[in-house]
């Protein structure tokens, strides 16, 4: 054993210190270069009784300064090594090296691949032949033996690859290579992760003849990964993973990235002593959350720190429309309630802020949403369509869903994936079921494949779509009997899907099931999705690799080796080494190809028990140091001083006689002393060995926000509210809402509007003496104007004459009619035709007609015997006006329930549509005395009693709804009681 740890690669060379004698002689014996003097006459004459010395023999110190750069130049070259690593491999046995370089192994990559060369060199001084393998390549590469040289040149082929390892494949490979020479010894650097095959890979070496193994497991306590990015409500949810053996608690930071690399946010997120798991919250504006492309740990440089993300993890916004009236009193009757209650975990809700279709449909498309659902909407403003159309085009998802309007729309709709049927197939119906209809089988080539078929789901009502030849291939899920229940086409680059089903639970019980938010779910994600084909979205398509994930987490292009990605149809995307984990697709559409799962767990590998020795050892770093570059370095420092002494000795730093009598000769010698004295520390710094890599930094910094209105802009503003406060009709709305009006609509035609004015001044007149409620006067309405929210009834004379209601006229009414509004058509022409609903072709029915087609109206029926609006106050069998015999057309009660043991059939809402055709306004008119106007036909004094009581009982009904319903079984309520 040596005293010092120091080791010499030439230790022949030593013998040149014998020489160091006869050197020291040599120099001894050879006198300095004698001084050269100037020779001025007057200086000959200063130093002629001077006695002129010459050394013979050079100092003794110098000679010393010369002997020991010899010494230092003979040690350089025997090529000293201080602190010698030991000898890990002898003999002249096969050596097998095998290196985990998947996607663990980068951040110690380099330790590893040292290791791997002090045992190729161990095996080269032994003579043995040498396997050396990757745990992440191809199938067919090389393994081996190589001699030394090409052993190395194999290690520096390897790199790690962002990608899992395959221990079954490679070491089966090496069982199969190293069976033919037994003994050999196997030295496995691996990561440190477990996998799923990893005890069965290590057993195949049993049956090899291996004598035994070295096993190399790294410090696995910094090893990180992201498993799942959740895009909430209000924030990005990270998960991350460890190895759960790490029990040390620890910190990391997660930064987030666009596609131009720039750092938009970071958050922290701390793993808790023995915890495995941590979660991290970036909160950020939605818009900044979308334009997130990865989400990368900093202190980590593997691949699985990093996450991609795609249009999947996009938070999307779903806009919501309905064609039903709004009652914010009862949530869960209202069409967007389920609808929204199963979108709103994956993406932001868009709600108007009108009814009005023409304004709202426009509005909700300036905000950029990636799907619209539209619930019972069965006409659309024309401009509105235009532009809804125009948006699925352009790649938009639209999503509809049945109801009683839709089911009576006509038939030019163009934003329906299917022709339908008019009226809908219900219980009891011509086309009815016996019973209700359960859900068949998904297709496994529709969006919902995969989906588990719900046994509890039943249909009750739905629309059908007319038999056409792709109408199977249009089909998304169908109920058992085989008629669509859901139906999908494409438009454009866009999609339009048609649920056959109300949103409500009225008519299938699907919306308040679990399907019903995996459905919605899978639709969403379709709207962005590039798992689909033009068709239905869902068959398999082959991707390009467009930007690739390095195994130390940068992004990289592609290379030759990869391949396209084949997604879609029943099968997962896994990561490969043809398809290693990046992005794939075009630059407007990209797929995330992801290393770790939702699910994934970071188990320590465990040591395996065999039936050979297997050592544990650690990683280390080559602690041994090269002397040669610093022995070197210093004999050149020795040699710069040694040249500057012979300089000192020769006079040449010494001043002349006179002034600039040596100055070129002494600028010379600094120069050159300078030259001397930088050379060997040139060489000195070169001969240190290089620590530590290049690491690479990014700098970015945050958005910047959005700068704040200056002080001129405020100011302007608030001259603005200021103005807006103090608008003229201002107070004509107070006045308005202060007391409750009736209110009709002007026609232009002067006697028309007089008789309606008047005839809402006489129901006034009857409502204040018959009842609690004490109207204001009668307030006449421009629908394409006025704000109607205001008033609880609204009174529209239909006159042919008058001119067509524009269509954002028709709009207002609509979406009036939409949030609770009553508007009680009255066509005036039961003593020409009736009412023009039984088929007859007035003016006035047809002018209501092309008025009612623009509009969302619902089913209508005849006032029922047991409607509460005959019972709301007064006993109504009929409603009569100027003109008797035609029926009040009120919104059908599809879903509610008449028995005969009750007085009123059960019901909630108000009728948002009246029609008739017996002039009620004409029964109604007084004069200011309060004498009748108009004659009633026929000519019965009673028959306008009936109609002013009509004209309350209607009131009654606007202004209490349903309440109405349940008084009026209060007779019968106690009555039970007292039984």
């Amino acid at each position: 054993m040596n005293a010092l740890p120091l080791a010499f690669g030439a230790p022949m060379i030593l013998a040149g210190l014998i020489a160091l004698p006869i050197i020291w002689w040599l120099l001894r014996m050879t006198p300095p270069r004698p001084q050269e003097e100037v020779f001025p006459p007057l200086r000959i004459l200063a130093n002629v009784l001077k006695k002129e010395e010459t050394p013979s023999k050079s100092p003794w110190w110098m000679t010393l300064l010369r002997l020991l750069l010899a010494a230092l130049v003979i040690l350089a070259l025997a090529e000293p090594v201080w602190n010698p690593r030991p000898v890990t491999l002898t003999g002249n046995q096969p050596v097998a090296i095998v290196l985990d370089n998947g996607w663990a192994s980068a951040e110690d990559w380099q330790i590893k691949l040292e290791t791997a060369e002090r045992l190729v060199s161990d095996a080269e001084e032994a003579g043995a032949p040498i396997y050396v393998m990757g745990t992440a390549e191809r199938t067919n590469t090389e393994i081996g033996p190589f001699d030394a040289t090409g052993a190395l040149e194999r290690l520096q082929a390897l790199k790690p690859r962002p990608i899992p390892v395959d221990r079954q494949e490679a070491f089966g490979r090496l069982a199969s290579a190293i069976a033919a020479t037994p003994g050999a010894r196997v030295a496995y650097l691996n990561d440190g992760v477990e996998t799923a095959d990893a005890a069965a890979a290590l057993g195949q070496l049993e049956e090899s003849g291996a004598a035994s193994m070295l096993w190399y497991r790294p410090d696995t306590a910094n090893l990180a990964g992201l498993v799942s990015v959740d895009n909430g409500a209000d924030a990005l949810v990270v998960h991350a993973v460890r190895p759960t053996d790490a029990g040390q608690p620890r910190s990391v930071t997660v930064g987030a990235f666009d596609n131009k690399g720039r750092r938009i946010a970071e958050t922290s997120m701390a793993f808790g002593a023995g915890s495995s798991e941590a979660e991290g919250r970036i909160e950020a504006p939605i818009e900044l959350r979308n334009d997130f492309t990865t989400i990368r740990i900093d202190s980590s440089r593997q691949a699985a720190a990093t996450r991609l993300l795609d249009d999947n993890t996009k938070r999307r916004r779903v806009a919501l429309l309905s064609g039903a009236e709004a009652d914010t009193a009862q949530p869960l009757l209202s069409p967007l309630y389920y609808i929204s209650r199963a979108l709103q975990p994956f993406a932001d809700i868009l709600q108007p802020r009108t009814a009005d279709l023409a304004v709202s449909v426009p509005e909700l498309l300036d905000h950029t949403p990636s799907v619209v659902v539209m619930a019972d909407i069965g006409k659309l403003p024309e401009a509105a369509e235009q532009r809804l159309a125009d948006w699925v085009a352009k790649g938009g998802t639209l999503i509809r869903f049945a109801g009683p309007r839709l089911a009576g729309a006509s038939d030019d709709d163009t934003l329906l994936p299917v022709t339908l049927r008019r009226g809908e197939r219900s219980l009891g119906g011509t086309l009815s079921w016996t019973e209700p209809q359960r859900l068949a089988a998904f297709p496994a080539t529709g969006p919902f494949s995969g989906l588990p078929t719900p046994q509890d789901v039943t249909v009750s009502r739905q629309v059908l779509a007319e038999p056409s030849p792709e109408l199977f291939e249009k089909s998304w899920a169908n109920l058992a009997d085989g008629t669509p229940l859901v139906t999908g086409e494409t438009q454009g680059r866009g999609r339009i899907v048609l649920f056959h089903i109300a949103p409500d639970a009225t008519w299938s019980n699907l919306p308040i099931s679990g399907t019903f938010v995996d459905m919605l779910r899978r639709i969403v994600v379709l709207s962005r999705n590039l798992g689909g084909s033009e068709e239905n979205g869902t068959a398999s398509v082959s991707l390009p690799p467009y930007l690739m994930l390095a195994a130390d987490g940068s992004m990289i292009p592609p290379t030759s080796e990869t391949k396209p990605l084949a997604i879609g149809g029943n099968a997962t995307p896994e990561v490969s080494y043809d398809n290693p984990p990046g992005f794939y697709g075009s630059e407007d559409a990209l797929y995330a190809l992801n290393l770790l799962g939702p699910r994934t767990e970071l188990t320590p590998l465990v040591q395996p028990s065999l039936s050979f020795p297997v050592t544990a050892t650690a990683y280390a770093a080559d602690e041994s140091i090269r002397l040669r570059g610093p022995l070197f370095a210093a004999a050149a420092i020795l040699l710069a001083l040694d040249t500057l002494l012979v300089l000192w000795l020769g006079g040449h730093f010494r001043p002349g006689p006179y002034k600039g009598s040596r100055k070129g000769t002494r600028k010379a010698a600094a120069l050159g002393a300078l030259a001397l004295l930088l050379l060997p520390a040139a060489l000195f710094s070169s001969a240190l060995p290089l620590a530590g890599g290049q690491a690479l930094a990014q700098t970015s910094s945050p958005a910047p926000a959005e700068s704040p209105k200056d002080n001129d802009t405020i100011a302007r503003d608030n001259d603005t509210i200021l103005h807006d406060d103090s608008r003229p009709g201002d107070q004509t709305m107070i006045n308005a809402v202060s007391v409750t009006h009736l209110a009709y609509v002007t026609t232009g035609d002067k006697a028309v509007d007089d008789i309606s004015r008047a005839g809402l001044q006489g129901l006034t007149r009857f409502l204040m003496e018959k009842t609690a409620l004490e109207p204001g006067a009668p307030i006449g309405l421009d629908p394409a104007r006025d704000e109607l929210s205001f008033y609880p009834l609204i009174y529209w004379p239909i006159d042919a004459n008058a001119p067509m209601p524009s269509e954002a006229a028709i709009a207002r009414i609509d979406a009036y009619m939409q949030q609770g509004g009553t508007v009680l058509f009255d066509t005036r022409d039961e003593f020409a035709a009736g009412a023009g609903l039984d088929g007859s072709t007035t003016p006035a029915g047809q002018r209501l007609r092309a008025i009612l087609d623009g509009m969302n109206v619902p089913p209508l029926e005849p006032v029922p015997s047991d409607h509460v609006l005959s019972k709301s106050f007064y006993i109504m069998p009929d409603f009569p006006g100027r003109y008797r015999g035609s029926p009040l057309w009120v919104e059908a009660s599809l879903n509610s329930e008449s028995r005969q043991d009750r007085p009123v059939r059960t019901g909630d809402g108000v009728s948002p549509i009246l029609i008739t055709a017996n002039d009620l306004a004409g029964a109604w008119a007084v004069d200011p005395q309060g004498a009748p106007l108009l004659p009633t036909v026929p000519n019965d004094p009673m028959q306008r009693v009936y109609a002013l009581r009509g004209g309350v009982n209607i009131m009654m009904y606007m202004l209490t709804g349903n309440y109405k319903s349940d008084q009026v079984h209060v007779p019968v309520l106690l009555e039970r009681l007292g039984n």
